[in-house]
């Protein structure tokens, strides 16, 4: 979840985004959401005066993606494993499940689970995959690419502050 607004760590951090070389914050910007056209149209609008603009601008870029750019980024992501203390069963279903809906819309299940309790998660991917593979494929894109929004907005949020940790180990200010 982001800091509050005036939180002065998430700050610093967006601070060091906004002053990263291009091709670092694209670098950055693809670990979230892997369109070139995504990272470099949000690199170029910095600097971000807020964490809630940056993040209000990823999304605008995200509501752009053609066809093209959301295959792209679709095409990078991967189905999440179950934790490894999960029943041997429930990794099966889980695998079994990732497996069906690759297999009948092309790319990996993408879900948000921002929110959704760590014990919640497996329960909340299976019922996603089982609810979303009776989708046409069309409106399973539209959904697919709203999750990819949220997924990336929440990655997002996750490396600006990671860039604060950076800051503060490496004692600047």
């Amino acid at each position: 979840m982001p800091a509050q607004q005036g939180d002065p760590r998430r700050a610093l951090g967006l601070t060091r985004f906004n002053a990263l070389p291009a091709p670092l914050a694209q670098e950055l910007l693809l670990a979230c959401c892997h369109s070139r056209r995504w990272a470099e149209r949000v690199t170029a609008h910095r600097p971000y005066p807020t964490l809630d603009a940056l993040l209000a601008a990823a999304d605008e870029a995200g509501y752009d993606l053609s066809a093209a750019d959301l295959d792209e980024a679709l095409a990078a992501e991967c189905s999440a494993a179950p934790h490894p203390d999960a029943p041997p069963a429930a990794q099966t279903a889980l695998r079994a499940a990732h497996a069906a809906y690759e297999s009948r819309f092309g790319h990996a299940f993408v879900i948000s689970l921002d929110g959704v309790r760590p014990g919640e998660r497996l329960d909340q991917v299976l019922a996603g995959i089982r609810s979303r593979l009776g989708n046409e494929p069309e409106e399973e894109r539209v959904i697919a690419a709203d999750e990819l929004r949220r997924l990336a907005r929440t990655r997002l949020a996750h490396h600006v502050g990671a860039l604060t940790l950076s800051v503060q180990a490496s004692g600047m200010r």
